[in-house]
């Protein structure tokens, strides 16, 4: 077994090698082999399927409960206000920059890190299984929801996000509607009871105010919020229908079939989901893996924020270092000290959850 520090230096050095690899959504091949190598360093068989890279522990056993852990290594594109070169890893002031150190490589390579710690432990009660995935800022079809088939029935998971290792037991879902509004079209110089723009108010105002009765406990209310509008041509046509866009967070209260047929019945339009797989997640706070993380100080809260746990029907957790107030921002950076610090509460928390 690895010294934690030597594992550490490494998982650090990985972080560097990814952020200085371009890995947008769907491009994420020359990642995936830099995970490729380092599982090969550490003498790991691993699969890839497309930009997926998954390994099992050395002694896995189908008769015994499967631990997934799971990160992504895709990144969106960096924004115009960075002020340092986005794919060029720079340690300064104890923090290390460059897009995806904090979403999700800090997590990312943690994880590699602790697979790496208990992957050839004889006598573990579960196997544990870690999938590297694609595509999981634009929730593609071929990121972690395709490599699910591939493995066995899976107990619980962790999914590692920035969360200033605190526990995110409880996860939003998203439910995006395309809501198209009809009218009759017209010259605008002609009286129109029909007008499909001013019918939009009444619908919007409906998004707007509609409040579902189930309240969450870890992550209150469903909330709807229109997002986009689109009508018109030109100055003097009244148009013959008007789009918007909503955007849904469903709590655990709600599956999204649930939600969509509400609007539905209250909504004068055609209402259209992109999709519906996008699910709220969450796991009881009574749960081992959760208590493992509360007996070393880690507090319990709801997230607001998509990640791949929405794909799984496990009971999962979301746990990792780094700063969700981070992700997506100008100068990316994650603190090098909350890399080892995810470590070493990563080992802990599974080895005192393993030991049950």
């Amino acid at each position: 077994m690895k010294n934690i520090k030597i594992l550490t230096q490494e998982a650090i050095s990985l972080l560097e090698a990814l952020i200085e690899t371009p890995s947008f959504s769907t491009e994420e091949d020359k990642t995936a082999l830099l995970l490729e190598n380092w599982f090969n360093q550490n003498e790991i068989p691993f699969k890839r399927e497309n930009n997926n890279v998954w390994a099992f522990n050395m002694y896995f056993d189908k008769d015994k409960p499967t631990l997934l852990l799971n990160s992504h290594h895709d990144t969106v594109r960096p924004n115009q206000a960075y002020t340092n070169d986005p794919f060029k890893a720079i340690v300064r002031d104890g923090k290390l920059f460059g897009l995806g150190s904090n979403d999700a490589g800090g997590c990312l390579v943690s994880l590699l890190a602790t697979f790496v710690h208990f992957y050839a432990n004889e006598t573990l009660p579960y196997n544990i299984v870690i999938v590297a995935s694609a595509e999981e800022e634009n929730s593609g079809k071929n990121g972690l929801n395709s490599v699910l088939k591939h493995l066995p029935e899976l107990d619980c998971a962790i999914v590692g996000e920035p969360t200033l290792m605190q526990l995110a037991i409880a996860e939003k879902g998203l439910l995006v509607l395309d809501v198209k509004v009809k009218g009759t079209p017209s010259h605008a110089a002609h009286q129109n009871e029909d007008n499909a723009i001013y019918k939009t108010i009444t619908v919007m105002e409906w998004f707007k105010n509609y409040n579902f009765t189930k309240i969450s406990e870890q992550l209150g209310p469903v909330k709807m919020t229109v997002t986009q509008i689109n009508a018109g041509k030109q100055h003097n046509v009244v148009p013959s229908e008007c789009d918007l866009v909503v955007d849904i967070r469903v709590n655990d209260c709600y599956s999204n079939p649930e939600i969509l047929e509400v609007v539905k019945e209250h909504v004068d339009a055609e209402v259209t989901p992109r999709s519906m797989h996008l699910n709220a997640s969450s796991i009881p706070a009574a749960h081992e893996l959760v208590q493992a993380g509360i007996a070393l100080g880690r507090t319990t809260y709801g997230s607001p924020t998509l990640s791949d746990q929405s794909v799984l029907s496990c009971k999962s957790l979301k746990l990792g270092p780094g700063d969700t107030l981070r992700s997506h921002s100008a100068d990316e950076f994650i603190y090098v000290d909350e890399i080892e610090e995810g470590i070493q509460l990563y080992i802990k928390i599974l080895g005192d959850f393993l030991k049950q």
